[in-house]
């Protein structure tokens, strides 16, 4: 598992070469026609062992993370910025950011608590980012419009199951990937797609689906676990969690988001073969958020997809968290799936 490096590797959308060049190192002799396509998607096949009649079965990772970008300078020094990608307003104020190409240490500004009396959210267009300069010349001549900014955060093992990390959406897909080329070799035909700017459209993963023509497709994502009571904070709420996909509990199947309706004969085929080979597995059904699938399964003439998630706390901020548990469970998976794929799981009822 390379998560680490990923984890830490700086990739905001449309700026993702280290997290590629960690990802060609790691895949190198495990796989063919490694290439890089005009977006800069990484894509490579591994063949399969069967000698006809292979599937040719896509996985898709993104190597993309959300983050920011300098827009301006305060006569004062501080940045304006905005966002790349889906970002929390609640969640800026006071966090440190890397800026730029040199990753200069910056704060997110905010107002101290003793002289805030109005606790309303601040929109991002009304914060800006402290480097330490005094003047516009001194912020503009250590970083320049356009420069990328990301969360300055690490990985941690917070115990021997609990993983910390910014960017697990999706560089835990990644990770996936790089393990299950490493393995192998499998009856099927592995057309592997680390995807680039999922975060601001799914762009590359439809320029890649178009181009490899799978005849079908899985989406390895890291995904939303909300898994804590009484998530609102009224205590005139129910207390009961209100999870989306649970932490120790498996890999999430995504039933339908807001990109894509999941397959139902691949659902069935996912379902079944975690059942038949004791990996524990939940079901992803919350409408929001979207995937690289929602670019892929209309892609051509139509591509049937699915998504297999890694369940995560706390996405889309400098620190996610995930169970050790459900990232080998989440492999163990597709790597049987892979193992007991052929043509007749697409046949129609």
């Amino acid at each position: 598992m390379i998560l680490k490096e990923l984890s830490e590797a700086v990739g905001v959308s449309g700026k993702e070469q280290a997290v590629r060049q960690i990802i060609l190192k790691a895949i190198e002799g495990h796989a063919d026609n490694i290439r890089i396509d005009p977006l800069g998607s990484v894509t490579a096949i591994k063949k399969g062992k069967r000698s006809k009649g292979r599937p040719r079965v896509m996985l898709a990772a993104h190597m993309d993370e959300i983050g920011f970008m300098v827009m301006g300078f305060e006569s004062d020094g501080l940045i304006r910025f905005t966002n790349i990608g889906g970002i929390d307003d609640r969640i800026l104020p006071g966090l440190r950011v890397k800026v730029g190409e040199s990753q200069i240490p910056g704060v997110i500004v905010w107002t101290p608590i003793h002289k805030n009396n109005d606790q309303n959210v601040v929109k991002l267009a009304n914060l800006r980012i402290d480097i330490g300069a005094t003047s516009k010349d001194g912020a503009s001549g250590k970083v320049k419009r356009g420069d990328h900014i990301v969360f300055d955060s690490y990985y941690a093992e917070m115990s021997p199951k609990i993983l910390r990390g910014k960017a697990f959406d999706d560089r835990v897909g990644c990770s996936l990937l790089v393990d299950v080329l490493q393995g192998g070799p499998y009856p099927v035909d592995v057309l592997a797609a680390f995807t680039v700017q999922e975060e601001i459209g799914l762009r590359g993963a439809r320029v890649v689906a178009q181009a490899m023509n799978p005849d079908l497709a899985f989406a390895l994502e890291g995904t939303t676990a909300h898994d804590l009571p009484n998530p609102s904070g009224n205590p005139d709420d129910d207390d009961e969690p209100n999870p989306v996909t649970k932490l120790g509990s498996g890999p999430a199947l995504t039933v339908m988001d807001s990109s894509v309706i999941v397959d139902p004969r691949l659902l069935r085929f996912l379902r079944t073969t975690a059942e038949s080979n004791n990996i524990p597995y939940q079901l992803k059904t919350a409408p929001g958020g979207g995937t690289d699938a929602g670019s892929i399964h209309r892609a051509n003439a139509g591509i049937p997809s699915a998504v297999i998630s890694v369940p995560c706390r706390y996405i889309h901020s400098p620190t996610a968290l995930l169970n050790r548990d459900d990232y080998d469970n989440t492999l163990k998976l597709i790597q049987a799936a892979l193992n007991n794929m052929s043509a007749d799981v697409l046949k129609r009822d």
